[in-house]
């Protein structure tokens, strides 16, 4: 995922350099995990990933709070996975 992500470009719409930073990437529960989520941080991507069960059970089992999901966002990527 870090090589896709850093081939992106992402064309303004006036003058100026393509921007190399998505502001949000959307996934499905195979990309859950937490080197994904850590590189997402970093680079000040927001995530729209649903977590797999084993880790929200681990989250709960440490007393941590779950990760959001913007739910809007996951259910347009269906839109885009189907074509």
């Amino acid at each position: 995922m870090e090589q896709v992500l850093a081939r992106i470009r992402i064309e303004r719409y006036g003058p100026g350099r393509p921007r190399a930073r998505p502001k949000r990437v959307v996934a499905d529960k195979g990309y859950s995990s937490t080197k994904i989520r850590s590189y997402l941080r970093r680079r000040g991507i927001k995530a729209a990933i649903p977590e797999r069960i084993d880790q929200i059970n681990g989250r709960i089992r440490r007393r941590e709070s779950l990760c959001r999901l913007d739910r809007a966002a996951y259910q347009r990527r269906n839109v885009v996975e189907r074509c």
